[in-house]
């Protein structure tokens, strides 16, 4: 467990408090399933992996706890919690109302060339990690792609709330490729928003930002049936999508 974490934690460099940093490193990995749904985490084992002490790692399972994505069970340890499709669709559905609403008015308002410059090159770099099968670039290449679109229209404080909801929507979405949906087919919707705002059309961008956020819906019953152990429970009634 510990070597892709101390893989990670490298990574970070000296960005951030240890405190940050312990958690970003512990938050991602959740995210990619590098600690797997109901996998138990020693406090001691993390501290000793980072060289730290337990108190950053005390206060990481407790914003990680916040997030919904561990639970820590007093006498009997913290363990990573399996999805909930529940959680997941709640999400997906915050998410949606934020980032159609953002795409609506970068295209009805309009964005600075450089911010259309910069998602247009995210899109060239996103392309360039289809026949490496670089899924990890893919996703931080994405993660910027729609961060660049909020900041371009001044949404800072939505794009904090977006990160907020994802955590659980992102775990599905890092199982969903490549097999249930592969990541030219997420470039090309991301093309498409970026077309949109480009030629002012206010109703295609935001018709396209809505498919790409409901992508998630068609993959996620083919992932509760695949991965059983990684969801909480049975579903929950059936998952559809709006026309």
């Amino acid at each position: 467990m510990t070597t892709p974490l101390q893989a990670m934690w490298q990574e970070t460099g000296d960005e951030g408090s240890v405190r940050e940093r312990l958690y970003r490193v512990l938050r991602q990995s959740i995210i990619r399933m590098v600690l797997a749904p109901g996998q138990a985490l020693s406090e001691k084992e993390l501290a000793d992996a980072f060289s730290v002490s337990r108190q950053p790692v005390r206060e990481a399972f407790i914003r990680l706890s916040e997030a919904g994505l561990v639970e820590v069970r007093p006498q009997r340890g913290t363990y990573v919690v399996r999805i909930s499709q529940q959680a997941v669709l709640e999400a997906r559905f915050v998410r949606e109302a934020i980032e159609v609403a953002v795409a609506k008015e970068a295209a009805s308002l309009g964005i600075a060339a450089q911010t259309l410059d910069e998602l247009y090159e995210l899109l060239e770099r996103q392309r360039r990690c289809i026949e490496p099968n670089d899924y990890d670039r893919f996703f931080q290449l994405d993660e910027a792609f729609h961060r660049a679109l909020s900041l371009g229209v001044g949404h800072t404080a939505a794009w904090r709330v977006t990160e907020e909801v994802k955590a659980q929507l992102d775990r599905v979405r890092y199982l969903s490729v490549p097999d249930s949906t592969p990541i030219g087919k997420l470039i090309d919707q991301h093309s498409m928003i970026v077309e949109a705002i480009a030629r002012r059309d206010p109703e295609a961008a935001a018709k396209a930002m809505s498919i790409h956020q409901r992508e998630i819906l068609h993959s996620l019953p083919e992932l509760m049936r695949r991965f059983p152990e990684m969801f909480d429970g049975a579903p929950q009634g059936a998952v559809t999508v709006n026309p």
